[in-house]
């Protein structure tokens, strides 16, 4: 694709309110002074800070002047501030992006981590006329973006948009498209459909463990009944009924779930958030969910002590004693 492709879409297309062409590189060396760092570049137009929904924090944004005449004016993330800056004010200073030297003019807004793991903050934008001609030499893009004036013109915008781009490349009937065309509403499907399968694995997940502990405290508790038998003996001895004695390995082996299961759910709990403030998304802890472990740890204790504390209940009292 290129930029006149992405020129002809928005020109073409009646329902396109604004667009921006993009341009990546991504692992790219940038230097300051005698500190290096891999970043992710990227080229984007004057229109950039609308289209994608990112602009700076300090600084400013480049222009459309700056993007016709191909500027080394660049703009950082958070990251790159840190890791090549440490303390000092980048904006004004210069860093060299492959072996291509740069103004910073601006610092970009805090993103976090995306669901791709991506530091987002890891990244260098410049007018895309820059990286194209200066980094990269290359007359192509990686692709574009473009906003319409209203969701329900969707349909007919990815269709005109496929007539335009196959007339461009000169496809003829029967050739697949050289291009993806990717809508918001594409994307939501996806993130239904991963979702669906999320809901389908987790409980499966959680299930597997349930038993696989389960079977942990049945196995342990069986072995402690053995370890246990004199205890047992001088318990019947001195007049514990077998109920009492079935009681007592029930309760041990509920608690020892329930122990187990309130340290998971401290250390899922903490894990979650963690990697919520990673995404820079919002996390919360669900109370139903945290009462649902416990119910299910409980539940798991006492379903795995049954056949210990039959077998411990069933002892008698000169035998265990013997």
């Amino acid at each position: 694709m290129t930029l006149d492709d992405a020129e002809a879409l928005a020109a073409q297309i009646p329902s396109v309110e604004v667009w921006d062409p993009m341009q990546v590189l991504p692992g790219v060396e940038t230097r300051r002074g005698d500190k290096t760092r891999d970043v992710r570049l990227l080229g984007y137009s004057e229109r950039g800070e609308r289209v994608w929904d990112r602009g700076v924090s300090r600084g400013e944004y480049f222009d459309a002047a700056a993007v016709a005449g191909s500027s080394r004016v660049a703009l950082v993330g958070e990251t790159v501030v840190r890791e090549l800056f440490g303390g000092e004010d980048p904006i004004g200073a210069d860093v060299l992006v492959g072996s291509v030297p740069f103004k910073v003019i601006g610092v970009l807004q805090r993103w976090g981590t995306d669901v791709h793991g991506m530091d987002r903050d890891n990244e260098v934008v410049v007018p895309i006329t820059t990286a194209m001609r200066r980094v990269m030499n290359v007359d192509s893009i990686r692709g574009a973006k473009l906003l319409l004036r209203s969701p329900g013109e969707t349909d007919a915008a990815v269709a005109d948009a496929k007539r335009i781009l196959r007339e461009r490349h000169g496809l003829a009937a029967g050739q697949p498209n050289d291009f993806t065309i990717m809508t918001s509403a594409a994307v939501q499907k996806m993130l239904a459909k991963t979702e669906r399968v999320l809901f389908l694995y987790l409980p499966l997940v959680a299930g597997i463990a349930l038993v696989a502990g389960g079977a942990v405290a049945a196995s342990l508790m069986l072995a402690s009944v053995g370890e246990r038998t004199g205890e047992i003996g001088l318990r019947r001895a001195v007049g514990a009924r077998p109920a009492d004695i079935r009681l007592q390995f029930l309760v041990e082996t509920a608690v020892i779930m329930l122990g187990g299961g309130v340290a998971g759910i401290v250390v899922g709990s903490a894990f979650a958030l963690f990697v919520a403030a990673r995404l820079n998304a919002a996390g919360s802890v669900s109370v139903r969910a945290v009462l649902l472990g416990i119910v299910l740890s409980v539940v798991t204790g006492l379903l795995a002590g049954v056949l210990p504390a039959r077998r411990a209940a069933l002892q008698e009292p000169a035998e265990a004693l013997r």
